[in-house]
């Protein structure tokens, strides 16, 4: 009965890894290669986190959180950030209804699956605090009442570099609701020529198949909950965090909810690299996207957030 049991188990768990590996094989049919930040941008929804992309325009962030949102079967939903955007331009409006004679209210873009908030650090600070409540509770509060999102609920947000002009940074507290952080970076030279020879990208797109769906999405997240974590793993997760707390080189230490994140993700690439125990490789495979937006140097000249995490993984032993 025991051998029974773990066979099912493993025959379970082995039809989770192929249903993922297909998710990615769609992806990079629209996303040459780039097969390592695919996964790493599953490994982040899977992980019920929001994902923001940082790089140049035009490398391929918006088409590649439209392509997740096509091949999960999600509800999508894009919205422009601009510098005249508003809070209600995000959340909805009330308007009067002269037949009920009540003021109703008309849900705005944030309710889809999957929210890309392009270019989000082109509009105003308060345009971008709009979020923060969805993003944190799943849920938005118009004129007093409280509106649920569709579940599963993501954004997928697009920034482009904080020295381009007419950006407004990203606050510390916006940046930390964010699981991950990536960029995409320019093709390589078989990828670049791959893409110059193919059809437009928008009709790519659109040729998409759906490999599953929101209910079936679910599942899959919840198949991230039963991948174990042993309590060595766990050592080495709180020495990172303690390490940052008492690293004179950085203006302060991650919080508890930086390792919530980093476990979380850790759990989520070993179940994309088809295993139920979280090893040190897959914390270390994920830490630069999870940790490098929320250390900051204590000095301005210092190294960027990648390479402090790349640090940081020199100085920790593994337990």
């Amino acid at each position: 009965m025991m051998d029974a049991g773990l066979k099912k188990v493993e025959i379970a768990h082995q039809g989770v890894a192929a249903a993922l590996e297909q998710i990615v094989a769609e992806v990079e049919r629209v996303i040459f290669g780039k097969g390592e930040t695919i996964r790493l941008a599953l490994s982040c929804l899977l992980a019920r986190g929001h994902l923001l992309i940082e790089d140049i325009p035009g490398v391929g962030k918006t088409t590649l959180a439209h392509a997740l949102a096509k091949v999960l079967g999600l509800q999508f939903s894009r919205i422009q950030f601009t510098s005249d955007l508003l809070p209600a331009d995000i959340l909805g409006v009330s308007v009067y209804d002269t037949d009920r004679q009540a003021f109703r209210f008309h849900p705005g873009p944030i309710f889809a699956s999957v929210v890309l908030a392009d270019e989000i650090n082109r509009a105003t600070p308060k345009a971008q605090s709009a979020l923060l409540e969805a993003m944190e509770e799943h849920q938005v509060t118009a004129e007093g009442e409280t509106h649920a999102l569709p579940q599963p609920f993501f954004v997928i947000a697009t920034q482009n570099p904080r020295h381009q002009i007419g950006t407004f940074p990203l606050p510390e507290s916006q940046l930390d609701r964010f699981l991950m952080r990536l960029d995409i970076g320019f093709p390589n030279q078989e990828a670049e020529r791959k893409l110059l020879r193919s059809s437009d990208r928008r009709m790519m797109l659109e040729a998409l198949p759906p490999s599953t769906d929101a209910a079936r999405f679910t599942a899959l997240q919840r198949s991230v909950d039963r991948v174990a974590c042993s309590d060595a793993l766990l050592d080495y997760v709180q020495a990172l965090l303690s390490a940052t707390r008492e690293a004179g080189w950085l203006l302060h230490g991650l919080s508890p909810r930086a390792g919530l994140s980093l476990v979380r993700a850790a759990k989520a690439w070993a179940l994309l690299s088809s295993r139920e125990l979280v090893l040190p490789e897959d914390v270390q495979a994920v830490a630069p996207a999870v940790f490098g937006h929320r250390l900051q140097a204590a000095s301005d000249d210092a190294e960027d957030g990648n390479a402090m995490v790349e640090r940081l993984l020199r100085l920790v032993a593994i337990p």
